[in-house]
C-alpha cells in the first residue's frame, strides 16, 4: 500500500497498451499507450489531431494517467495488487467499472464509488489473493459480453490473466505463492477441459433419445452452450496457469 507502487502499475499498463494503433473497431479510435484522444484533448483542454496522439511521449502519458486513472481509484491507498487491478481495469474500461470490479471481489456494493466502506474493506482484507482473483473473473466477464469481443477478445483475456498473475505477485511478493496459484488454475483447467469434452455426451445418454423431438433438442442446446462456457473458461485457466508461470520465473530470476 505505497505511492511508489505506481511506477510498477504504469509499466504493466504499458506494456498492455504499447505504441500507437488507430483499429478501426476500437471505439475509443487512435490510441498511444492506452490514451484516447479524447483523453488527451481533455487534458489539454483543447481540441487534438491523430498527430498530437502519435507523438504522445511515455512522460506525458504517465502524467495523464496519475489524476485521472490512479487517484481515481485511490492506488495510493489500498493494498499492493488490488491497486493495479483497479488501476489497469480502469485504463482499459473506465475507473468506475475497474473500481465495481474491485468492490466485487472484496464483497461491498459495487457501486463505482471508492469511499470509506470499500477502503476499509480492501486495508482489512485477509485474502487478498481471493480478491485479486474475483476482481479479474468479475472483469472476464464483462468483456466476453462486449460486441468487440471477437477482435479483441484473445488480447483482453491474455491481459486479464497477466494482470492477475502480476497483482498476485505484487500483493503475496512471493514466488512461491505465485506458484501454487499455477498449479490451482492447472487444476481446474483439467476439470473444466474434461467436463467440455463429457457434457454433449452425457446429455444424450440416459435415456434422453427417448424424448420428443422437441425436448431434445433443447437438451442439447442446453448441453452444447454448457460445454462452450466450460471450455471458454478451460482455456482462460490455461492463460491464468501461463501468467503465473511467467511471473515465477520473472520472480526467480529477479
Amino acid at each position: 500500500m505505497t505511492a511508489a507502487n505506481y511506477r510498477a502499475c504504469l509499466d504493466h499498463v504499458f506494456k498492455w497498451e504499447g505504441g500507437y494503433v488507430d483499429h478501426p473497431r476500437d471505439p475509443g479510435g487512435a490510441t498511444k499507450y492506452g490514451i484516447t484522444r479524447t483523453t488527451l484533448a481533455a487534458w489539454r483542454g483543447r481540441s487534438v489531431t491523430k498527430q498530437d496522439v502519435k507523438t504522445l511521449t511515455v512522460a506525458t502519458a504517465g502524467e495523464i494517467y496519475r489524476p485521472k486513472y490512479w487517484n481515481a481509484v485511490r492506488g495510493d491507498e489500498i493494498p499492493d495488487g488490488m491497486d493495479l487491478v483497479a488501476f489497469d481495469g480502469g485504463v482499459n474500461s473506465g475507473p468506475l467499472r475497474g473500481i465495481r470490479w474491485l468492490q466485487i471481489g472484496l464483497g461491498v456494493k459495487a457501486d463505482g464509488a471508492m469511499g470509506s466502506q470499500t477502503l476499509g474493506a480492501a486495508q482489512s482484507a485477509k485474502a487478498g489473493v481471493t480478491v485479486i482473483q474475483r476482481a479479474c473473473a468479475a472483469r472476464m466477464g464483462f468483456l466476453r459480453k462486449l460486441g468487440t469481443w471477437s477482435t479483441f477478445g484473445r488480447g483482453w483475456a491474455r491481459r486479464v490473466a497477466d494482470t492477475e498473475a502480476t497483482a498476485v505477485a505484487m500483493h503475496t511478493r512471493s514466488a512461491s505463492a505465485v506458484a501454487v496459484e499455477a498449479s490451482r488454475a492447472k487444476q481446474v483447467k483439467a476439470a473444466q477441459t474434461t467436463g467440455a469434452g463429457g457434457t454433449v455426451a452425457s446429455g444424450a445418454g440416459s435415456g434422453l433419445f427417448d424424448l420428443p423431438d422437441w425436448a431434445m433438442s433443447g437438451v442439447v442446446v442446453v448441453a452444447v452452450a454448457v460445454a462452450l462456457v466450460l471450455a471458454l473458461n478451460a482455456a482462460q485457466n490455461a492463460r491464468r496457469e501461463a501468467a503465473y508461470r511467467a511471473k515465477v520465473r520473472e520472480m526467480s530470476n529477479g
